[in-house]
């Protein structure tokens, strides 16, 4: 029982609070909205880079953790952070290679556990 012990368990509860009104915010404009979930994601994903590049978003993954790093909107801070790193350290192109250094594993994973689940899974077509 000493590992359920070290948990932090105030910050689990931050981090599911805010992954979860993250994850309300994108329920509702589904919903809401006409909006198609491609364009969602690219507004979260926009949405973390700005955020991000200002320096905003900072504090709320200091405050949630993996509450705001997991969804889309932490994708987008990623890229910001490297992006921010590599102009430091490489000048003009670690604009556009530092974002992708820095999300690389995130894509990596992406890209197998999605294979991965297309193998496992029977897509069908949705009915209109």
């Amino acid at each position: 029982m000493d590992w359920f012990q070290a948990i932090d368990w105030f910050q689990v509860l931050k981090c599911f609070i805010v992954g979860g009104l993250i994850c309300v915010i994108g329920q509702i404009l589904i919903d809401k909205t006409k909006l198609t979930p491609a364009r969602i994601l690219v507004t979260f994903v926009t949405l973390g880079v700005i955020l991000g590049g200002l320096g905003i978003y900072q504090y709320l993954v200091d405050f949630a953790g993996a509450g705001a790093t997991v969804p889309l909107t932490g994708f987008g801070y990623n890229l910001a952070k490297g992006a921010i790193k590599g102009v430091k350290e490489n000048g003009l192109i670690g604009a556009f290679t530092g974002g992708i250094q820095a999300s690389a594993g995130g894509i990596a994973a992406a890209v197998f556990f999605g294979y991965i689940a297309s193998l496992i899974s029977k897509p069908k077509m949705k009915k209109q």
